[in-house]
């Protein structure tokens, strides 16, 4: 199988394409391309966000699922409600309710889920992963499109702190084309070089944290750094379009979406649509947190989907590291009831790999928050049921309906939207595509793809 990365920004690609060129497996690729999204990919996603993948080995035909997702803090200590700061911020169409600060902050994972990847499946030493991240910390990287356009739409939030300094430098906002500098990183990245990514739970990048977290009133402690695992767990399986499908069963609830799926394959898109709407309709679905998905295959066929975020960000930058804190406890569709000190959060991601006849078929994942499900849903349904490319699946326009109404981009055919409403929906057609619809990055042996709603890309590597 040829050798591919999609990811959502072009130097993210560009750093898994070069390890992958070098003969690096999914897992080193993988890393070294999220490393390369901390950098690349800060307004939404970063190193102490949470995160989850699923790892496919060829050889033995498994896949696993890896949960480097981010935990409630207060272990070794009473917890204090820390106050969060109240905000809403238009997203797209719709006004989203976020709470921020430090008090938002859960402990970190991704640094465990990179390291984590790296031991069980990575095959090249590990500051060789570090590397492209690296180069990009100390030159900067070029600001795409729809990273300015988010960064617009959050700005109340970046440039909080010492994201005034990075995001919007000599006090204005950086914009499509202009040079993202965050210096902090390089000292980041180099402590990740030199001592692992324990770093983050027991050496110098965590002693900076925790030196946040007193200052601001943050609730995570030493205890919870040091307690913090990235756990292996199995995947759900469900048979759909006759391939075997491999995804987590979190609150995105993908495998239960396509299972319900019918056909879709040369019927009309009114009809089609009709079917998709009403699968994916789900009236408690409102949230919109700011996520990243990458999506790589090696030669050999191994395969690794990683998802990973920083939730809003909580608008706190640990002095000198420019590291941005995440805000999921302030994330109202994750915070569910029943939650203690220790557990782990939930979250809609959902990175998936298709099997078919034990050869790798799909190995996508999807960014978007609550619209992840719906964007995976209608691409994997358009490349493993209706046989379109990535690429065309990925550019074909998107819905997702929550409750009566069903959320539209521009491209459907009049007899769709007139099916919709006469189903009941109240159809709602944006002015052009948008990232709210979420992003996918997608590789299959027919090609690759990342989603230009996110400024995403793709590459193979010969």
């Amino acid at each position: 199988m040829t050798a591919a990365i999609a990811a959502g920004h072009p130097a993210t690609v560009e750093a898994g394409a070069a390890i992958l060129g070098e003969g690096g497996t999914a897992a080193d690729a993988a890393v070294a391309a999220a490393l390369a999204s901390c950098v690349a990919e800060t307004v939404m996603t970063g190193l102490l966000g949470g995160g989850h993948a699923i790892y496919y080995d060829a050889a033995s035909g498994r896949a696993e699922n890896l949960d480097c997702f981010v935990a409630i803090p207060g272990l070794g200590g009473p917890v204090w409600d820390g106050e969060l700061v109240q905000l809403e911020v238009p997203f797209g169409a719709e006004l989203v309710h976020y709470a921020i600060g430090a008090a938002s902050c859960g402990v970190p994972g991704v640094p465990a889920g990179l390291g984590e990847l790296w031991r069980r499946f990575g095959g090249l030493e590990w500051p060789r992963l570090v590397e492209p991240a690296l180069q990009l910390a100390r030159g900067g990287v070029t600001m795409p499109p729809a990273h300015a356009s988010c960064l617009a739409m959050l700005a109340v939030v970046m440039t909080m702190d010492a994201g005034g300094r990075i995001y919007a430098p000599g006090g204005r906002l950086l914009e499509a084309g202009d040079r993202l500098r965050q210096p902090g990183l390089v000292r980041a990245l180099e402590l990740l070089v030199e001592e692992g990514p324990g770093s983050a739970y027991s050496g110098s990048i965590a002693e900076a944290l925790l030196a946040l977290m007193d200052e601001r009133g943050g609730l995570v402690t030493r205890e919870d750094l040091a307690a913090y695992r990235a756990v292996w767990t199995e995947p759900v399986e469900v048979g759909y379009a006759g391939r075997r499908f491999l995804t987590r069963g979190g609150l995105a609830d993908l495998a239960d979406a396509l299972r319900k799926l019918p056909p879709l394959r040369g019927r009309p898109e009114p009809e089609r649509t009709l079917d998709v709407a009403s699968v994916l309709d789900d009236a408690a679905a409102t949230g919109s947190a700011h996520t990243t998905n990458l999506s790589v295959v090696d030669a050999e066929g191994n395969a690794c989907v990683l998802t990973t975020s920083l939730g809003l960000g909580s608008g706190d930058f640990v002095p000198g590291l420019d590291l941005h804190l995440n805000s999921m406890l302030g994330e109202v569709d994750l915070v569910r009831a029943g939650l203690e000190t220790g557990d782990r959060m939930g979250s809609m991601m959902a990175p998936s790999v298709a099997l078919d006849d034990g050869r790798l078929a799909f190995a996508g994942g999807a960014a978007g928050g609550t619209r992840l499900r719906s964007a995976l849903v209608q691409v994997a349904a358009g490349i493993l049921d209706e046989g379109l490319s990535p690429a065309d699946a990925i550019e074909r326009p998107r819905l997702h309906p929550v409750a009566a109404r069903v959320q539209l981009e521009p491209g459907f055919e009049d007899a769709t939207v007139d099916a919709l409403a006469a189903a009941g929906y109240e159809p709602r057609i944006w002015a052009a595509r948008h990232h709210f619809f979420g992003g996918v990055s997608v590789v299959t042996p027919a090609g690759a793809a990342g989603d230009p709603r996110r400024s995403g890309t793709s590459a193979t590597v010969p």
